[in-house]
Formats: structure tokens, C-alpha cells, sequence
């Protein structure tokens, strides 16, 4: 079943809790983008002051530099899933291990640029890929790049259980087509938050899925 999960992206705490609130009714599973402020243009709360509700599944988005470096504070929060940039300085094979011991799933982004290619090397430490289609560290302003559903199949051909995801203007006209191409979980930010009722703005996008 595909799943629509709100975005969190937020650059200071009361932005966070707001948006975190306007979701919390209406979904079990959120995503939490983290920034650095190194990787990333922009920077978000840190790590230690994460939160989310207790009835919500958290996935959190990591785009830092040095993920690695952060390892005790996701191992404190224990989120469901921890999704770094391929791009990034990251040692996936000490993530996953350190991830083994609390249930936590770790999972790779891709940047627009970056092949699937790239990641074949991990893919035995992950058990998430995220399509990035977004404008990164930022919400809303970005476009969907339908023709970035060509790695959907690519990473499926290369381990059909794993879980894929997208992140990056999602909205009514191309929602449909994203979860035809094989994506799990569809991320959606912009549409959502910047919506009059973001339940109605969720509920919209669950009715045009397969």
C-alpha cells in the first residue's frame, strides 16, 4: 500500500511544532527533514531538540555532511527509519550496525544528478531509497521530476523488497503517476502546509492512489 507522509522542514522550532501539529490528526507516519547547514544551505533545529507525537512513526532525513558523527543522538530518538545522502561522508556499513540494535531501518537519498549506480555498493545496508526531487533544505518552490522514476525500476531490479520513496513537488497532477511507478511512500511538504485544510489537501492525494 502506498503511504503519503507529510514533510517537516523547518528552520527554527516554533516552525516545527507548527507545522508538526497541523499534520498530527490526520497521519501515522511523518518525515522529518534535519539540515547542517554544511550539506545543506540551510540549517534546522538539531537532533537533540527533534521531536514527534508518540502515536507517529517517524522517519527522519538527515542531510548533514558527516552523518555518522550524529550517531548516539539517532540512537537516543530511535525513529523508525534514518535516510542519508548518498553524497555525503557517510559509513553505511557502521550506521546499519549501530541501527541493528534498536529497530531502527537506514536508508539512502539520492540527489537529482546522482545515479542509482552509485549506491549499489550499500544497498546490502539499507532498506530504504529515496528519490530526491526537491529543492534541497528548503519546502515548496520545487518540481517534480517524473523523469527521476526511471531509478524506481533500477533500485527494484537490483532488490524488489526494498522500500522506495519521493520526495519533491508532489501534488493532484502527478501523485498518481509517482505511486504507478512502483514508489512506496510519497513525501509531500509544500502542497500539504501551504494548504487552507491540510487534512483535505492529505485526503485529496489518498483518493487518486492505486
Amino acid at each position: 500500500m502506498v503511504e503519503i507522509v507529510p514533510t517537516i522542514t523547518a528552520e527554527n522550532a516554533h516552525v516545527y511544532r507548527e507545522q508538526m501539529e497541523r499534520v498530527e490528526p490526520y497521519v501515522q507516519r511523518i518525515h522529518i527533514d534535519l539540515m547542517d547547514g554544511i550539506f545543506t544551505p540551510n540549517k534546522s533545529p538539531q537532533l537533540e531538540s527533534i521531536w514527534w507525537p508518540p502515536q507517529m512513526r517517524a522517519d527522519i532525513h538527515l542531510m548533514y555532511q558527516n552523518p555518522n558523527e550524529n550517531i548516539d543522538a539517532l540512537v537516543k530518538l530511535r525513529p523508525q527509519l534514518v535516510v542519508v545522502p548518498a553524497e555525503s561522508e557517510c559509513d553505511f556499513a557502521v550506521l546499519s550496525k549501530e541501527f541493528s540494535g534498536i529497530n531502527t531501518k537506514l536508508g539512502v537519498a539520492l540527489l537529482p544528478e546522482t545515479s542509482v549506480e552509485v549506491i549499489l555498493p550499500v544497498l546490502p545496508y539499507v532498506q530504504h531509497v529515496l528519490i530526491f526531487s526537491g529543492n534541497l533544505g528548503h519546502q515548496g518552490g520545487s518540481r517534480a521530476d517524473l523523469g527521476l522514476l526511471t531509478k524506481v525500476a533500477e533500485v527494484k531490479a537490483a532488490n524488489a523488497l526494498i522500500e522506495v520513496g519521493w520526495d519533491g513537488g508532489v501534488n493532484q497532477d502527478n501523485v498518481k503517476q509517482i505511486a504507478a511507478a512502483g514508489v512506496d511512500v510519497i513525501n509531500v511538504g509544500g502542497f500539504v502546509h501551504t494548504a487552507p485544510d491540510p487534512g483535505l489537501a492529505i485526503e485529496s492525494l489518498r483518493t487518486l492512489l492505486p
